[in-house]
C-alpha cells in the first residue's frame, strides 16, 4: 500500500489516490480527500465501527461526506445503490421489505458500472450521428441532381423535408452525447440517479421518435433505382 503523503495537502493532491483532488471533502481534523476515496475508506472502516481520518487517524464523523451521503431516513452512511428505485441505501434500508427483492450495487461498483454504460451509450450515438450525416450527404447530392433537372427547389418538398429531419435528429443526438460524456466525467454518488435517468432518456426505444424510422425511410430511398426524369 502506498503511504499517505501529508505534504501533498498543500498541492491539492488526495493522500489516498495520490491524484488531484476531485470533489474534495474535509474531515473534522481538516484534511482533504476526494469524496469517492474517503467514501471507500469509510465503507472499509465500517466493519470496525470506528471511522478515523486516513491521514492522522483522529476520529471523524461520517457526516463529513455530505448530506447526499447520509441516509435521510436513518441518518446512517449510504453504502449501496438500488437500481430499481435509483436510491442510495444504508444498511437499515437494505433489510426493509421494499428493497429486499431489489438489485443493489456497492457505490464503488455502481459508479464504475454506470460510467461504463454512459461511455458506451455515447459511443453508440456518435456512430449513429456519423451514419445520419452520411445519409444526409447522399440525400443532398440526390436533391442537387433533381434540382438541376427540375430547376426549382419547391418542386421537391419531400426530399428537402427529409434533409431537414436528418439535421434535427443529428442536433438532438449531439445534445445527448454532450450530456452523456459530461455525466460520465463528473459522475459521483450524488449523481448516480441522474445517470440512470439519462440512460433511460437515451435508450434506443426512446429514440425511435427521433431517428430509427427516419434512417429506415432514407435508407430505403437510397436503395431505389434513379428515377428517369
Amino acid at each position: 500500500m502506498i503511504p499517505l503523503q501529508k505534504d501533498n495537502q498543500e498541492e491539492g493532491v488526495c493522500p489516498i489516490c495520490q491524484e488531484s483532488l476531485k470533489e474534495a471533502v474535509s474531515t473534522n481534523c481538516g484534511h482533504l480527500f476526494c469524496r469517492v476515496c474517503l467514501t471507500q475508506h469509510v465503507e472499509k472502516a465500517s466493519a470496525s465501527g470506528v471511522f478515523c481520518c486516513p491521514l492522522c487517524r483522529k476520529p471523524c464523523s461520517e457526516e463529513v461526506l455530505g448530506t447526499g451521503y447520509i441516509c435521510p431516513n436513518h441518518q446512517k452512511r449510504v453504502c449501496r445503490f438500488c437500481e430499481e428505485s435509483r436510491l442510495l441505501l444504508c444498511v437499515e434500508c437494505l433489510v426493509s421489505p421494499e428493497h429486499m427483492s431489489h438489485h443493489e450495487l456497492t457505490i464503488e461498483n455502481a459508479l464504475s458500472h454506470y460510467k461504463e454504460r454512459l461511455n458506451r451509450r455515447s459511443r453508440k450515438l456518435r456512430k449513429d450521428i456519423a451514419e445520419l450525416q452520411r445519409l444526409k450527404a447522399q440525400q443532398e447530392k440526390k436533391l442537387q441532381a433533381l434540382q438541376q433537372w427540375l430547376g426549382q427547389l419547391e418542386h421537391m418538398p419531400a426530399e428537402a423535408a427529409r434533409i431537414l429531419d436528418i439535421s434535427r435528429a443529428v442536433t438532438q443526438l449531439r445534445s445527448l452525447v454532450i450530456d452523456l460524456e459530461r455525466m460520465a466525467k463528473e459522475l459521483d454518488t450524488n449523481t448516480l440517479k441522474n445517470a440512470g435517468d439519462l440512460l433511460n432518456r437515451s435508450a434506443p426505444q426512446k429514440l425511435e421518435v427521433i431517428y430509427p424510422q427516419l434512417k429506415k425511410g432514407v435508407s430505403e430511398l437510397l436503395l431505389q433505382p434513379p428515377q428517369k426524369l
